[in-house]
């Protein structure tokens, strides 16, 4: 059954469209931490559908939520009031720390960060973007150009000019042999001489943590910094929150709060995990910036009412049963594991990340050199025993990403570390 579901699926759908493993899986249900695939077997989840499965599989809360919807009304467009979008809306709002806040609800990250390109080259009369090296938002033609991963920019045309700046990974580049505070400042320095050779930019956009680079970040307090810079020509800042967002770090309910010495950003964009599975993203905006339009604007599916049903069950889950503090509990249990594992595997070169995102980086052993094959051999090898991870990375697809649901168990995140010791020394 699954080899035919294979060639159809190759017979009508993108070569660029990939699948995971050589033989491809197909997962018919779910359940808390776990799904099973065609064949029975169960596997524990820590990729969560690339961060979306947020609070749990089939979590009754939202399954409820949606189904009572459904037997009301499942759409009707923003052409009309829609209780569910308000209510949630007032929650994000609330919750985004942005003053005067405005939110604009799209389908998926992608039409988010699409949305506050548009909202700030408009708001700024500028095309210009800076945007950061390894970074990754999205697949529309907008976001694709101011993506800085090869392997996630299929052309160079774009509608956007954009400059390329410092500070997404801190222990590659130029600035790797520095002390944290000497590499913040290289990257501020930097950005204060990229500044200087071209007309102001519309904003700055930035993962707090890259996600398909490999689950990469910067010393906390550097884009605290950038800011500074950037309010003395006016220039936004645009937090790509749409795989750090809602606690998902563990120290903090956003990504940004790592470096709000400054204040918060002028825009924040969300996706992923607020819908649990169902598709919504959305768009956080000081007032006079998201108001900044002169034409008529509608997001047909962007805030219909099953998908606001769902996302404000799922925010009231997650905040009562504070699954921030879980992913900084158990996932700091985790990342000591991990790195008491990599320790002593020649080919595991970093274990990075903070709460429930979790990045294991791989080279051939003693190089710095990427390893792209170990890392689909590991994927491979983990799936044999049952458990589903992922896979970044900047110059080369070599990084494993963890990032399982954050209502994770402290017994769960043991049983997916030993499978994934297991698989590590399968390899070396």
């Amino acid at each position: 059954m699954t080899k035919d579901l294979l060639g159809r699926h190759r017979a009508v759908l993108p070569d660029w469209l990939a699948l995971y493993y050589e033989e491809p899986i197909e997962l018919t249900h779910g359940e808390g931490r776990y799904v099973w695939d065609t064949s029975g077997k169960r596997y524990l989840d820590f990729f969560g559908g690339i961060l979306t499965t947020m609070t749990a599989h089939a979590l009754p809360e939202v399954t409820k939520a949606v189904s009572e919807q459904a037997g009301r009304i499942i759409h009707s467009s923003t052409l009309y009031l829609n209780r569910p979008m308000v209510e949630l809306a007032e929650r994000i709002a609330q919750l985004s720390g942005i003053p005067d806040a405005r939110v604009f609800f799209t389908t998926s990250g992608t039409e988010a960060n699409d949305t506050a390109l548009l909202l700030a080259t408009t708001y700024r009369r500028s095309n210009t973007i800076l945007a950061m090296r390894n970074s990754y938002h999205g697949r529309s033609f907008s976001a694709v150009g101011i993506t800085g991963n090869r392997g996630w920019s299929p052309t160079s045309l774009s509608p956007l000019q954009t400059l390329y700046v410092h500070g997404g990974v801190r222990t590659r580049g130029p600035y790797a042999a520095l002390s944290d505070e000497e590499f913040t400042a290289a990257c501020v320095e930097d950005l204060r001489d990229l500044l200087g050779h071209t007309r102001p930019p519309a904003a700055l956009i930035a993962e707090p943590v890259q996600g398909v680079g490999g689950f990469t970040s910067p010393p906390d307090g550097l884009y605290a910094a950038f800011r500074e810079v950037l309010r003395e020509q006016g220039i936004l800042w645009i937090a790509d929150e749409v795989q750090t967002g809602w606690g998902r770090t563990g120290d903090h309910f956003w990504g940004w709060q790592a470096h709000g010495r400054s204040g918060p950003p002028d825009l924040l964009t969300f996706a992923k995990g607020i819908g649990n599975g169902m598709s919504i993203g959305g768009v956080v905006a000081r007032a006079e910036i998201m108001n900044c339009l002169d034409a008529n604007s509608i997001a047909t599916f962007g805030g219909t009412q099953i998908t606001m049903a769902a996302g404000l069950a799922n925010l009231t889950y997650l905040l009562e049963h504070d699954l921030q503090g879980n992913a900084r509990r158990v996932g700091g249990l985790l990342i000591e594991r991990l790195r008491a594992v990599a320790a002593q595997l020649p080919g595991v070169r970093e274990v990075r990340g903070r709460g429930l995102m979790i990045g294991v980086e791989l080279v051939k052993p003693g190089t710095d050199r990427a390893d792209p094959q170990a890392a689909a051999a590991v994927l491979e090898a983990a799936r044999a025993d049952g458990l589903l991870i992922g896979k970044g990375g900047g110059h080369n697809t070599s990084a494993l990403r963890i990032a399982p649901p954050l209502s994770l168990t402290v017994a769960e995140a043991e049983e997916g570390a030993a499978i994934l010791e297991n698989a590590l020394r399968s390899i070396w």
